[in-house]
């Protein structure tokens, strides 16, 4: 059985206005938000793709290389095809992670500030 969201607060939140989503997206505090993403998220993806790129460049051109047995019959080209899969979850862990630690805190202060809470 699925855990239930708690039930909707009976009181009434302060909708924004779309000047108050300007203001706080030209904010520091905002601006800080995304440099935190960013900085996670970037290097990330482009460490990932690099790596993803390096095993289908190396299928396709160093075959003798990825055709090494390394024991019975698994090769160099299988276990670097299920490192792709461990590495995506890895990922996936890490940044839930990041964003527990450094961007859900900030991004929930910013949106009770947004309606109203401080």
């Amino acid at each position: 059985m699925a855990a239930e969201a708690p039930p909707p607060s009976a009181e009434e939140h302060k909708l924004p206005t779309p000047e108050e989503f300007t203001e706080v997206q030209e904010s520091a505090e905002f601006g800080e938000l995304r440099r935190s993403y960013r900085s996670f998220a970037f290097p990330v993806t482009v460490g990932f793709i690099v790596w993803y790129l390096l095993y289908v460049l190396l299928s396709n051109y160093a075959g003798d290389f990825m055709g090494t047995k390394l024991f019975g019959n698994i090769n160099v080209a299988l276990v670097f095809g299920i490192l792709q899969f461990v590495t995506t979850f890895l990922i996936a862990w890490w940044y839930s992670r990041h964003a527990a630690t450094h961007l859900d805190p900030k991004a929930e202060a910013i949106k009770t500030r947004m309606e109203g809470g401080a």
